[in-house]
């Protein structure tokens, strides 16, 4: 009886808080994984800064004429990869991350905010040259998201808070991840490359004081885009357009979907890069929505950003494929 009730009251919630965002907030782990290999021996460290704004209320394809809710998530990304030959290498990504859900209503404002670690991801990668004719590589990669973050804070009243706001999701995922890019020849310096990601959603047991269990969608998302480089200034730059689509399903509490989460959104995202030194480059991308439709009414994201940088701690010149 009490585990009905528990669900019953959280249903509610979502249906008239809309609290669920979860498909389209929280910690971007499939934006950020994907360190190149620089060749056997080569180790790359990363770190960014990823500010994600969401002030936009939707139901379905239409936006509402409605500011009371925002949701800001502001993370700290840290990338580690190392190839242990020109073909195999490691990733690992770590976070932290801060979330905040403000509420406005009647002149009322409910506050909410979360701070912790979040969940890793571990990523193995082959890199395959050539397979698909000269100067292309296909890389793939299979790996695994960790639950190291925490999945049951609760508010000051000790409610446990929703898992849309949970730093951690409680449950260890299965990814899978295949990219492919290639040199065009009437332009050595420009590349197109597109990848995929798929993420397979373990399950929360433990959810609501282990009243219930919990399951994010599963999260498809594919990239497509072109690079180029350009030298001023005695330095090099790297510039990038990607478009992206990305599919979230329905999330699940015990047998049945929650309502408010899920949805397709399509982004446009400009990157810049700056070779510092030949040892440290500085990366900065915005991502902006085009076109979203969710499940129910949600929040969606309205204006994304990240900024960091990446070190090449050790690198062998010689082999390197990609």
């Amino acid at each position: 009886m009490i585990r009905i009730l528990l669900f019953s009251l959280l249903l509610l919630g979502c249906k008239h808080g809309l609290a669920q965002t979860c498909c389209s907030g929280g910690v971007p782990l499939s934006n950020n994984l994907g360190l190149p290999n620089e060749g056997k021996g080569s180790f790359l460290l990363g770190l960014n800064y990823d500010y994600n704004n969401l002030n936009t209320l939707k139901a379905g394809s239409s936006i509402l004429d409605d500011d009371s809710r925002k949701r800001i998530t502001n993370s700290i990304l840290l990338n580690m990869g190392y190839a242990f030959s020109d073909r195999f290498s490691f990733e690992a990504l770590f976070t932290w991350v801060n979330q905040t859900r403000t509420i406005s209503q009647f002149g009322n404002e409910n506050f909410s905010e979360t701070s912790g670690l979040g969940d890793a991801v571990f990523l193995v990668k082959l890199a395959i040259p050539d397979i698909l004719g000269s100067n292309t590589v296909l890389n793939l990669g299979i790996g695994t998201k960790a639950p190291f973050g925490k999945s049951d804070l609760t508010t000051e009243e000790g409610f446990q808070l929703t898992a849309d706001l949970q730093p951690g999701s409680g449950a260890w995922d299965v990814l899978g991840w295949l990219s492919i890019s290639k040199k065009l020849d009437f332009r050595p310096s420009a590349t197109i490359s597109g990848s995929l990601t798929y993420r397979a959603t373990g399950a929360n047991n433990s959810y609501l004081n282990n009243a219930a269990v919990y399951e994010f969608g599963n999260v498809l998302q594919t990239n497509f885009g072109y690079t180029d480089q350009f030298f001023i200034f005695n330095t090099i730059f790297n510039s990038v357009l990607i478009f992206k689509y990305r599919k979230a399903f329905d999330d699940r509490i015990d047998v049945s979907e929650v309502p408010n989460t899920g949805g397709e959104w399509i982004f446009i995202r400009p990157e810049l890069g700056v070779q510092l030194t030949p040892a440290i480059s500085f990366n900065s991308r915005l991502e902006i929505p085009t076109y979203s439709y969710v499940e129910g009414t949600q929040l969606t994201p309205t204006i994304r950003f990240t900024a960091g940088v990446t070190i090449k701690l050790k690198k062998n010149t010689l082999n390197a494929i990609n």
